[in-house]
Formats: structure tokens, C-alpha cells, sequence
């Protein structure tokens, strides 16, 4: 596979002589997508024969472990015309999402491939539950002081070994942007990593957003402001996000020391509490955890239907709790669970008066703090998330969905979202949807 091959530079050179995708006539836009579809073609035969070859080259035959970001930087390093160089994807990222040419959707197609072998698909996932570099380098000061403050997150180790993460984009309602999802990862790994914490709490913390100024809200989903732009990049965000610290949420962060000989993986329980509403991505942030509060004033919702993207894994995880007619009423319908009515005690294990939160909260934390917990949690992850079950659906949604957030569909209805939103400092997505 290279990039002197006719099929491939033949889409390049359209790439390089069309204007940009916004200026093209229907004519120029149907030649250019039948070159780019040939070109995919040739890289999905080539990737269904040689997926494991590839991958066994760019990780010396799966002994260096390469995060999706490195993964694919390699690929394009010694492999060119598979996926797009670093100075293509520059070169994307200068332009809003409309402008964009859609390379990342051949990152899409190769990390399908990857993740579904079942000899690349695991070598991977076990890559990305490593602790960041980032989160090494601030261990020796959170362990010491117990404190961690990032842009978007605040980290607080408590006396009763509780670690408490705080969402705090006060000015965006906790809406998901590149920076909020390197902190939350960083964030996860400290507290799975410092020996002290037990049990982590995931909470929202007061807005200073004007529609909400001094609530606790948890979070407003993807920031659509954010993916107008451009700046919601697949691999950075959507796939990162995924099997990153949510990932880790769920199988614990590895561990590289003799005393975990029993496990792979350093696991801690955790409790999410739910003030104001959890959109989208924050709905998602609940089906991880082990022990879910709301208030009673609090709703749910997944809209990325309607917005014309997939939900992340809430696809595969959202009919365990709710069935598969609740659960396509929330994704296909849009349908908002509030936390008052009965449904909502499919998603949510207890709903409180907003009072009473604090109290609900501290309860729930020292009910999860047992000595067995580990090892329940550990066995009902394995039962509900099969692991290979789990990389059969990444690997699909890492394709799907670098399809959709190129969809015109989805360009249009994001395009509302610019900064020329009366309601946009961030736009907490869209102030938390209207």
C-alpha cells in the first residue's frame, strides 16, 4: 500500500486541484467522492488480508505498546497513503468541519481493522488503559498532597480515601471538548493509581454560566460549538474518550508492578451523582459507573441521534440497564428520562430531594468502600462487558462514527452552534440543548 498507487493519488490530486469542499460544484463534489470511495475500497481489501501484518510491524511484533494517536502515527510513518500524515491532519485541523476534507475517515477504516483482530484488537486496548504520560509525571504530587487542579477538572483525595473528581468548565455547563477529555483521563488514572483512594465520585461542579450561575449542573454532552469548528477530532476525542478513561472506569488502569500479579489492572468502584442533567456524553459517564444518585430535578438524554452522531458505547451498554425499547427511545427517539419518573430507576440506583444530595452522596461512598467490592465489580464487568464483545463494537464504531461527524447532515445541523451564538462561550452545548 503506498501513495504512488493510481487508485490513491488519483484522490490526492483531486484533493490538491478542487477547490475547498464548501466551493465545489455537484459535479466536483460526485467525481471527488468517487475517487475517495475507490481509494477506501482499495484500503478496506488491503487492511481484511494484512491487518495483523501491519500491526505486528508498527509494534515489533506487539512487544512496544502505541496509544491509537502513536499507532497511527507509525502507520502513516511506514506505511504512506494508508492513513493521512501528520501535515494532512494539520492542515484539516486549521479548518472548521465543513471545510474539512474527511482523512479521518481512513483512520476510521484502519482502526476498524485493527480492532477487530482478535490478535491487534486486545494488544491495543491493553495500550490505551496505560496511564498517561501526563498522569505519571503528577502522581508524586498528588500522592503527596492529595490535590490535583487542571482546567477542567479538579481532583481531591479526602481523608476517607474518596477520591472526588470535579467537572468544573463552569463557563460551558461540563461540555466535552480535547482539553476536558485529557484532564478527566489524567484525572481517572491518579486516582486509580494513588494506593490511598478506594472508591472515586464523579460529580459536577457550580456553573458560572449565566442560564445556570451557582448550580451544580454534571455535564452537557459533546461541545457543539467545538465540533462546528472542527476541533472534535476523532482520534483525539471521540475514539480517546472511549477507550481511555471511560475504558479505564470499567477495567481499571494497568499496572506494571510485581504486588498486582493477581490482576492486570489497578480497578476502584464509582459513584457518579447527577445534579441539573447528564447529556449525551455525561448519560454515557453513568453507564460506567457502579452507583448512579440524581436529583430529583435532574434529567438524562442522549440526543446524538438527533444531532446525527453515535452516542459512543451507550449502544452497546444502555440496553442492559433500560431494555431495547427504552433504550431506543432515548437514542433513536431523543426521548429525556427525568429523574422523577419511574423509568428513570432503570439509569439511576437512587433520586433525592437536591437538598439532600450531599448526604445521599457520603452514604453511597462508604457502602461501595468494602473489602469485596473489587473483586463483585470485577466479576459483574466481566459477565455485562465481555471484553471481546466490547473491541467487536469499538471496532465498528470507530468507523461509523468518523463517518457521521463527516455526514452533511450532521455539518448542518452543527453549523447553528458557531460563535456567532448570542449563548456561545463554549455554548455548553447549546446551553444544554435548548
Amino acid at each position: 500500500m503506498a501513495a504512488s498507487s493510481g487508485v490513491v493519488a488519483h484522490a490526492e490530486e483531486l484533493v490538491a486541484s478542487l477547490p475547498a469542499p464548501p466551493e465545489r460544484t455537484s459535479g466536483q463534489r460526485a467525481e471527488m467522492d468517487a475517487a475517495k470511495d475507490a481509494a477506501r475500497a482499495l484500503r478496506v481489501a488491503f487492511l481484511d488480508t494484512y491487518a495483523d501484518a501491519v500491526y505486528d510491524l508498527l509494534t515489533a511484533g506487539r512487544t512496544v505498546p502505541l496509544r491509537i494517536g502513536e499507532l497511527l502515527d507509525a502507520a502513516a510513518t511506514e506505511l504512506p497513503g494508508l492513513v493521512p500524515d501528520e501535515d494532512r491532519l494539520a492542515a484539516e485541523r486549521r479548518r472548521p468541519q465543513a471545510a474539512k476534507e474527511g482523512h479521518e475517515i481512513d483512520q476510521g477504516i484502519f482502526l476498524r481493522a485493527v480492532l477487530r483482530s482478535p490478535a491487534a484488537g486486545p494488544h491495543l486496548l491493553d495500550a490505551m488503559l496505560r496511564p498517561t504520560p501526563r498522569a505519571l509525571a503528577l502522581l508524586p504530587e498528588f500522592t503527596r498532597t492529595g490535590v490535583v487542579e487542571m482546567e477542567s477538572v479538579r481532583l481531591e483525595r479526602t481523608d476517607d480515601g474518596v477520591a472526588r473528581l470535579t467537572m468544573c468548565r463552569g463557563d460551558r455547563l461540563n461540555a466535552e471538548d480535547t482539553r476536558q477529555v485529557d484532564d478527566m483521563e489524567t484525572a481517572v488514572d491518579l486516582a486509580l493509581l494513588d494506593p490511598a483512594v478506594r472508591v472515586g465520585l464523579l460529580r459536577g461542579g457550580e456553573m458560572s454560566h449565566p442560564r445556570y450561575r451557582g448550580r451544580r449542573v454534571f455535564s452537557a454532552g459533546i461541545n457543539l460549538k467545538s465540533l462546528s469548528s472542527g476541533d472534535i477530532p476523532l482520534v483525539g476525542f471521540l475514539l480517546r474518550r472511549e477507550l481511555g478513561y471511560l475504558h479505564k472506569i470499567v477495567r481499571g488502569v494497568a499496572a506494571d508492578h510485581p504486588g498486582q500479579w493477581h490482576s492486570p489492572r489497578l480497578e476502584k468502584p464509582w459513584v457518579a451523582a447527577v445534579d441539573g442533567f447528564a447529556i449525551g456524553g455525561g448519560a454515557q459517564l453513568l453507564l460506567v459507573c457502579d452507583h448512579v444518585l440524581a436529583a430529583s430535578d435532574a434529567y438524562l438524554s442522549l440526543p446524538a441521534a438527533k444531532e446525527g452522531i453515535v452516542p459512543g458505547v451507550a449502544n452497546f451498554r444502555l440496553s442492559r440497564y433500560a431494555g431495547p425499547r427504552v433504550s431506543r427511545q432515548i437514542i433513536l427517539g431523543g426521548r429525556r428520562i427525568r429523574a422523577a419518573e419511574p423509568d428513570a430507576r432503570l439509569l439511576v440506583d437512587e433520586v433525592v430531594e437536591p437538598e439532600e444530595m450531599d448526604a445521599a452522596v457520603e452514604r453511597s461512598l462508604a457502602r461501595l468502600d468494602g473489602a469485596a467490592v473489587l473483586a463483585n465489580r470485577r466479576m459483574l464487568n466481566l459477565a455485562e462487558e465481555p471484553p471481546d464483545a466490547f473491541r467487536a463494537y469499538v471496532a465498528e464504531f470507530a468507523l461509523q462514527q468518523a463517518l457521521r461527524i463527516y455526514g452533511q447532515d450532521v455539518i448542518d445541523k452543527v453549523g447553528r452552534f458557531g460563535a456567532d451564538r448570542p449563548d456561545a462561550p463554549g455554548n455548553g452545548a447549546a446551553a444544554a440543548r435548548g
